[in-house]
């Protein structure tokens, strides 16, 4: 099954990435209509989950927005399988910046920066946007099974010029270093359901979110800005915010929980008003039947 797997978006990557740029859209477009009316887990879950965001809807819109979303979830994945091929300057054209100084004036000080954001838009194109305007950006990525897949995904971000670390406790030093040095570090951070995560309220019901982003703000004394990635017809559009303060008193947990709920908020503003293109097609709340992960 895992070879099978492999082999799949393997070939995917390669058909979509030669093909003409009218017929890979037009495809994606068509293979998201027929996820969605084929159902099944996935779907059921994006439903659940925009149900959560958007209680106000009837169960006829509801449907519009969640086709809407798994239209916009296959063009992240067209994206990414063409990604490697475009030039530099498509990169930089098709991108569009609000605040973007919140980030780059801290970097070009000397101080490095963090940035958090939610899985929404193509943050592998912003990521390598910021690359391709010569700034270091580092992430880290969950690791991915089969292992041959979660290799090839790595060699994708690392060949628009992203340093890619291993999400283990043990990338925190590395990620301290580079911040140290001056760098951007990027991290996806609108989910963590393990033990270490933060609990957090999302919506009104209880999640969990990374630790990472706040305790690298406090260790270092680097910035925690967060941003939301969008698309638009041509384009994706970049939104930043300012950074999130570290808290005067409290322990250090409670100042990271206070600091990540702050994220939260931020995330869920930005969610509300784009859900589109929020691609949260797994579970993000700890409440109903949520089991403990071991």
């Amino acid at each position: 099954m895992k070879t099978i797997i492999y082999w799949g978006y393997a070939t995917a990557w390669f058909v979509v990435r030669h093909m003409p740029e009218k017929l890979a859209y037009r495809l994606a477009k068509v293979t998201a209509d027929r996820i969605y009316s084929r159902g099944g887990k996935q779907i059921e879950r994006l439903r659940s989950n925009y149900a959560r965001v958007h209680p106000e809807l009837n169960p006829a819109q509801l449907e519009v927005l969640v086709k809407d979303g798994m239209r916009s979830y296959l063009r992240y994945w067209c994206d990414t399988f063409r990604l490697p091929s475009w030039g530099i300057e498509k990169i930089k054209r098709d991108v569009v910046t609000e605040n973007a100084h919140f980030l780059t004036d801290p970097i070009d000080a000397g101080k490095g920066c963090i940035v958090s954001l939610p899985h929404a838009g193509n943050w592998d194109h912003a990521g390598a946007y910021f690359c391709a305007l010569g700034y270091k950006v580092v992430t880290v990525a969950e690791r991915l099974e089969p292992e041959k897949l979660f290799r090839k995904f790595l060699a994708y971000r690392e060949s628009v010029g992203m340093e890619v670390l291993d999400a283990s406790a043990r990338s925190l030093g590395t990620l301290s270093q580079r911040l140290r040095a001056g760098g951007l570090v990027a991290l996806v951070a609108d989910r963590d359901l393990s033990k270490s995560g933060v609990d957090v309220d999302f919506f009104g019901f209880p999640s969990r979110m990374p630790v990472g982003p706040a305790a690298l703000a406090i260790q270092t004394g680097a910035p925690l800005i967060t941003a939301f990635v969008t698309y638009e017809p041509k384009k994706i559009r970049i939104v930043f915010q300012k950074p999130i303060q570290v808290p005067t008193e409290g322990t250090q947990s409670e100042k990271i929980a206070h600091m990540i709920q702050e994220s939260a908020n931020r995330f869920a503003g930005h969610i509300f008003e784009r859900t589109v293109d929020w691609h949260m097609l797994q579970r993000i709340w700890v409440d109903g039947d949520f089991a403990e992960r071991t």
